[in-house]
């Protein structure tokens, strides 16, 4: 057993040392397949909802702002399409649409016009609610996450959008539509004297990045995403003898130290030997093989000999 998780660790080593000198590939995501959770014994749960905000003068929401989901409305839909996505709820019909004879993507789409007057290779967005529309769109729609079955209908959509009637300067009516959609993305806080985050902010969703997570709770997770001119790496593993739980919080410490767990994160061709640091795992979903299919995590780095911090937050469809 000893040999083993001295292999264990070794491999990490490795898979570290890749990571600093910029070997390996970025995957396209795939959807995480229904896992069981560790920590409830529960599937993880999709979301459909809709929420709003309107600024005051805005003729559409009137400057209220709203939650609907598909607990409390049970008329919450989606009718999507490769190129449309129509949500109606009990008074509310949202339509988005990519340039004609184009499928929605994730990404951002300016300058978009009314749905059915779109010109050129303007994008679409048509909000109304309360009986009251725009009989001119000026806006913009953010797609973080849409995907498709076999026949070209739409079976997750996670995007926001913010509409302005009649001009480009008038009050703005935002809005956020999830439609069978899990958690994706990832988030960093460097304190100032960090050398991998250099005291940066940054979120990363779907619109921008690409994500993608390999490993089982009993060995390595891998977890890598890429975009906006950027591209992280978090390796993370349980302490010897141990796998990883939903619900608890690890003490990481560096590779030669098995008693902890252990943690390494970089960014871009910036990386560190970590020393004292903390990674909890708030949700961690497998298949019947320990494979690991859906996360949510937090983590604290610290490289060894200072005490700036690199603060994190992982979101993999969970």
């Amino acid at each position: 057993m000893r040999f083993w998780m001295s292999a264990r660790r070794i491999g990490v080593a490795l898979a570290v040392g890749l990571a600093l000198t910029g070997v390996g590939a970025q995957a396209t995501p795939a959807r995480a397949a229904p896992a069981r959770d560790r920590a409830t014994g529960a599937e993880p749960v999709a979301v459909s909802s809709y929420s709003y905000s309107s600024e005051q003068g805005d003729w559409v929401g009137g400057g209220g702002s709203g939650t609907y989901d598909g607990v409390t409305v049970n008329n919450i839909a989606v009718d999507p399409s490769p190129e449309k996505v129509v949500l109606s709820t009990s008074f509310w019909t949202i339509a988005l649409a990519a340039p004609r004879g184009e499928p929605l993507r994730p990404g951002v789409y300016r300058d978009a016009e009314r749905v059915s007057a779109r010109s050129g290779r303007a994008p679409g967005l048509d909000a109304s609610g309360f009986s009251r529309g725009c009989n001119e769109v000026f806006g913009q729609f953010t797609v973080n996450q849409i995907e498709f079955d076999a026949s070209g209908l739409a079976t997750l959509v996670d995007l926001t959008f913010t509409q302005r009637c009649e001009s480009a300067d008038a009050p703005a009516l935002t809005g956020n539509i999830k439609y069978r959609a899990f958690p994706l993305s990832y988030a960093y806080t460097s304190e100032a004297g960090d050398y991998i985050g250099g005291g940066t902010s940054t979120s990363y969703t779907g619109a921008t990045s690409l994500f993608q997570l390999t490993g089982s709770v009993n060995g390595i997770v891998d977890y890598t995403g890429s975009g906006k001119r950027e591209s992280w790496s978090v390796r993370f593993a349980a302490p010897e003898g141990e796998q990883l739980q939903a619900g608890r919080t690890y003490q990481t410490a560096d590779i030669g130290d098995e008693t902890a767990a252990f943690l390494s994160v970089s960014h871009g061709s910036r990386g560190c030997s970590p020393g004292a640091g903390e990674l909890t795992i708030t949700r961690l979903a497998t298949d019947e093989q320990g494979k690991v299919k859906a996360l949510a995590a937090t983590f604290l780095q610290r490289c060894e000999g200072t005490t700036a911090a690199l603060h994190g937050t992982i979101h993999y469809y969970a």
